[in-house]
């Protein structure tokens, strides 16, 4: 029963950083998915697969993991880049197409 520790990224509709703050503890599956004959849903009887707890800052995280004795593994988040532009840029003569 290992844990993620991690910072979700921004949603590709986003274009604030909301709900990107926040550090999340997720399980790791410890049973793979199955398919339902009847109903033909998927699921598992793994029941740490439906938890999320979310936390202020990656210390408070690792701080929860390390007092409950759970293994973790954190992963940090890519920092994005960002090239500044100008709508003028669009009508310069020396754009390549």
């Amino acid at each position: 029963m290992e844990a993620r520790i991690y910072q979700p990224a921004k949603n590709a509709l986003q274009s604030g950083q909301a709900n990107t703050r926040r550090w999340i503890v997720e399980y790791e599956p410890e049973q793979a998915k199955q398919n339902d004959a009847l109903m033909g849903w998927v699921g598992s009887g793994d029941m740490r697969g439906q938890v999320k707890l979310k936390f202020q800052s990656k210390e408070e995280a690792i701080a929860y993991a390390e007092r409950n004795g759970i293994p973790y593994d954190v992963r940090e988040p890519k920092k994005r880049q960002q090239r500044p532009k100008a709508y003028a840029d669009n009508f310069r003569f020396d754009r390549i197409k």
